[in-house]
């Protein structure tokens, strides 16, 4: 990593004054004795985030949160969302929202794809803020440790739907459903409302060779200034409803993983119907 820890609180008071380096500081994490957590998180990257996306959450996408009291204050959990928009930037504007909407606040932590933790650079500043590669290793000791995933079931294939697409869900993985069941954490889902209209996808060129999976050949160069709307459901009660050893279990495990999908997609189609407009 370039700078340290006390340059990145510097440089988030720069930004946004104490504001920021405050509410992280009052941020629950494993210390795993030398600042950082066992993943590279620390606290004063996290102020840093925070502080440079106050101007795409709070200015242009205006991000609109709702329910967010249905996000678990302590122990493990899961956030299971949709996922689209070509550039993943509703990732990071449900990250943004959960640290803001929590008190205490809390960091979740983003699975990302197994190409993400390749990028140089990238990686590092991901991993600073939080995000881990999406080993089952990673988030056991995640949820063991009592920390909450973000989790995209659509993975890649969502942010790389077709614009005629949009809104209705992909393949969805069951992945998050076996965590969730095998270590007893309730799933919250999540649906993102306006990242599908951000980008427009016209194409995607695949790329045979490197971590990135494919090009992707968009309608506009830059995200447009949708508005987000976030809406988080009730949790689904998994650690009450099964047992761990139903994570043993495939019909099982793709039930659950079903009826997750299902909360998701109620949550979209009432935020559809909600919103006044795709820039309002």
């Amino acid at each position: 990593m370039p700078f340290s820890p006390s340059i990145a609180r510097l440089a988030a008071r720069a930004i946004k004054g104490t504001q920021a380096t405050d509410r992280a500081r009052r941020l629950h994490y494993a210390d795993a004795g030398h600042g950082y957590d066992r993943f590279g998180l620390h606290p004063d990257f996290i102020a840093l985030g925070d502080a440079l996306a106050s101007p795409l959450y709070e200015k242009y996408f205006r991000v609109k949160s709702y329910g967010a009291e249905n996000i678990p204050t302590t122990g493990s959990a899961v956030l299971a969302a949709n996922h689209s928009g070509t550039l993943p930037m509703d990732g990071a504007m449900v990250y943004a929202d959960v640290f803001r909407q929590t008190d205490p606040p809390r960091a979740p932590r983003p699975v990302a794809d197994y190409f993400v933790t390749t990028l140089p650079v990238v990686s590092t500043i991901f991993a600073r803020c939080g995000v881990v590669g999406g080993s089952r290793g990673n988030a056991r000791a995640l949820l063991e440790a009592g920390e909450m995933l973000l989790i995209f079931p659509e993975g890649t294939p969502g942010i790389g739907k077709p614009f005629s697409e949009r809104y209705k869900l992909q393949d969805w993985r069951k992945g998050h459903a076996e965590l969730a069941i095998r270590h007893q954490a309730p799933v919250v889902p999540v649906a993102v409302v306006g990242a599908e209209e951000q980008m427009p996808q016209l194409a995607r060129i695949p790329l045979p060779i490197g971590a990135v999976p494919y090009l992707p050949v968009p309608a506009v160069l830059f995200p447009l200034p949708v508005r987000y709307h976030i809406h988080y459901g009730e949790p689904l009660p998994f650690h009450e409803d099964y047992t761990q050893s139903d994570a043993d279990d495939p019909a099982v495990v793709a039930e659950a993983a079903a009826r997750v999908k299902t909360a998701v997609q109620r949550l979209l189609d009432r935020g559809l119907q909600m919103r006044e407009g795709i820039f309002r």
